[in-house]
């Protein structure tokens, strides 16, 4: 830090004064100096709102560049100021420092920065193995520290890492201490996690391509009205969706199969379905994305989580009201479109919905609703389709990716054999073993819950009631019943005796 020159000995430069503009000269050479003068002046002030608002707006610079307005010498011109070359990385100025001095509200000496292009966009806090008193909980309240006392090297920071070579975990400015991280990996392959160390993180994120690709594809603001929340991808999350993107390009053009991508509950696969949806635009022909669950409240949910990355994804994603509904969004575009519909939206009809080859259809729980059989009903002797042979028949040329929480039994292969070989698998044992979900254990014994008579019998005509073949009036005789068991089994006393028990 001492070794590089600084505007003056104020040590208030965020920026490296010497590289940033001449790194933005060479990667934006069609424009003129005015163009990246402006550029500098506009990430020199992003000061309006709290330091999260902040470094939302520059990551929106570092993933889609500046918008300039500037004057070329004959008139006025907008145009874009880049500040990573994403495609080239040999060609931005890669620096890492060590001790930078920075004064703001007071005088602050992070341990580690790296610079890209001048700009401080990872930040490493380390502390010593040797003492007791201080680990990596020590450097994540001296990380809250810093961003009180010297916020600006924080407006342009894509994520930080903390460190004392025990534990060394990442996180972004937003998130709280559970949320930092290890980066298990170096190269996809999940065989070598208990053994990673220190090393593995930045062999696995710090490579100069790997930590572009983060920056563009695998950060995002999931935002709500209370908080800003930023996101970087697990390493799971990343090597998953990069494989998951591979598959997607060779089936297009080969027999529509991506795979399935099966990642436990908790271990954040509808983030990891928003990167890849975010990338299939990048690699695929401006595709069109359907996404299909099988129940109206993971509809909402998804579509929730997908609405809430809009700016990431480029687009604003729509929901299906019906199957007249998802034709219309179908057919009113030849590209692009982010839509949303459940399974059951795809009645049987005569007509498909879409012949276009450029749909990719993300099926969530997968291993639910999506099967290809039919079967005669017994009664009235029709024939009745699944909905995954409907969904196909519907959209005839799309290509279909399953996602799924749950582990498919080896002897139940249907779901591998409708959306093809497994992609990646991050399972249960995985997922404790990274403290990304909590481990669960069960244990098998009768509990009484002080229910009457009269609620068994109740219970009994349920069973029997949905053991009727599902016509019209046994579903709504059977949703009535429900209303009346979800009381019952949700009063007090039988929660009371679930709770002491």
């Amino acid at each position: 830090g001492p070794d590089v020159r600084r505007t003056d000995d104020s040590y208030r430069d965020v920026f490296l004064p010497d590289i940033l503009p001449d790194a933005l000269r060479r990667i934006n050479r069609n424009l003129p100096e005015a163009a990246v003068e402006e550029a500098i002046r506009k990430i020199q002030n992003v000061e309006i709102g709290s330091l999260e608002q902040r470094n939302e707006i520059f990551n929106d610079y570092l993933q889609s560049g500046v918008e300039v307005h500037f004057f070329d010498g004959k008139e006025e011109r907008d145009d874009i100021v880049r500040l990573l070359d994403f495609d080239d990385p040999e060609n931005n100025d890669f620096h890492v420092v060590n001790q930078w001095t920075f004064v703001e509200y007071s005088e602050k000496r992070p341990d580690v920065i790296i610079f890209v292009n001048g700009m401080p966009l990872v930040l490493f806090e380390l502390k010593s193995p040797s003492r007791e008193e201080t680990d990596a909980s020590h450097a994540y309240l001296q990380l809250r520290q810093y961003m009180k006392q010297i916020p600006s090297m924080f407006v342009p920071n894509v994520f930080c890492v903390m460190s004392d070579m025990t534990q060394t975990r990442v996180g972004t400015i937003t998130s709280d201490e559970d949320r930092y991280v290890a980066w298990k990996s170096a190269d996809g392959d999940y065989s070598g996690t208990k053994a990673a160390a220190w090393s593995t993180m930045i062999d696995g994120m710090l490579p100069k391509e790997r930590l572009l690709d983060i920056i563009q594809n695998f950060v995002c603001f999931n935002d709500s009205s209370e908080k800003v929340v930023k996101i970087i991808a697990a390493y799971h999350q990343y090597f998953a969706v990069r494989k998951a993107i591979v598959r997607a390009e060779e089936a297009v053009n080969g027999d529509g199969r991506i795979g399935v991508f099966w990642h436990t509950q908790g271990s954040g696969k509808s983030l990891s379905m928003v990167f890849f949806a975010h990338l299939l635009q990048r690699y695929l022909e401006s595709p069109t994305i359907v996404v299909i669950t099988d129940r109206n409240d993971l509809d909402d949910q998804l579509f929730g989580q997908f609405a809430k990355c809009a700016d990431f994804l480029r687009q604003v994603p729509q929901q299906a009201e019906s199957r007249t509904h998802l034709k219309e969004l179908l057919a009113g575009r030849q590209a692009n479109g982010i839509i949303f519909t459940t399974a059951q939206k795809f009645e049987e009809a005569e007509d498909c919905l879409s012949e276009r080859r450029n749909i990719v259809v993300m099926a969530d729980e997968a291993h639910r609703s999506q099967f290809i059989d039919e079967k005669v009903d017994k009664k009235t002797g029709r024939i009745q389709k699944s909905f995954g042979l409907i969904i196909r028949e519907s959209l005839p040329n799309a290509t279909y990716i399953g996602f799924t929480g749950t582990p498919i039994s080896s002897k139940d292969r249907s779901t591998i054999e409708v959306f093809g070989n497994y992609i990646d698998i991050y399972d249960m044992t995985q997922a404790v073993e990274d403290g990304a979900t909590r481990p669960v254990y069960y244990e098998s014994r009768v509990i009484h819950l002080k229910l009457d008579q009269d609620v068994l019998r109740l219970i009994d005509a349920e069973y029997d009631i949905m053991a009727q073949n599902a016509e019209d009036y046994a579903i709504e005789k059977s949703k009535k019943e429900l209303g009346r068991m979800e009381s019952i089994l949700g009063a007090e006393q039988t929660i009371t005796a679930l709770c002491e028990d």
